[in-house]
């Protein structure tokens, strides 16, 4: 027996999504502000991070940004997606991805999340979108997925 769902009209569900569907995220520069912040909240100590000098010393013109630092940038929650599945994400389920290239102070980073697959399942469904970052180059610096549960608007009820 399938039985439908109150659902929030503004809210998106698993059906609503197509492949394709594109979500910006805000550009940011890697600033030493972010730097510092990153290197605060992961502990790490690595000093290609955080020390110029030592940087240049390894052929390096900036310091190198972290790899986590660069994924974090394609973060959802920086975007609209939160807005659109305020009353159906379930969770981020997964996360992937790999640099592509160098990321330095003061790069500006564009991300862009892309709907790339749309698995069903009985209740719920589950939302693979493609991660990419471009720097202000236009280069492709960072390529990867995340993996997103959420619901649909039938369910099934069994009696």
């Amino acid at each position: 027996m399938m039985a439908k769902i109150e659902n929030n009209k503004n809210s998106k569900y698993f059906e609503d999504f197509s492949i394709g569907d594109k979500y910006l995220i805000p550009s940011r520069t890697q600033t030493s502000g972010i730097f510092s912040m990153f290197q605060a909240a992961s502990g790490d100590n690595d000093p290609i991070h955080y020390d110029l000098e030592y940087c240049k010393k390894r052929g390096h013109p900036e310091m190198l940004a972290h790899g986590l630092q660069v994924m974090i940038q394609t973060a959802a929650g920086a975007g609209t997606f939160p807005s659109e599945v305020r009353d159906s994400l379930i969770g981020l389920i997964e996360i992937s991805g790999k640099m592509l290239k160098p990321v330095y102070r003061e790069d500006t980073l564009y991300p862009e999340l892309i709907i790339s697959n749309l698995i069903s399942q009985n209740t719920t469904g589950v939302l693979e979108m493609k991660a990419a970052i471009y720097n202000q180059k236009k280069i492709l610096v960072f390529l990867g997925f995340h993996k997103y549960l959420i619901k649909k608007k039938v369910i099934n009820v069994s009696n």
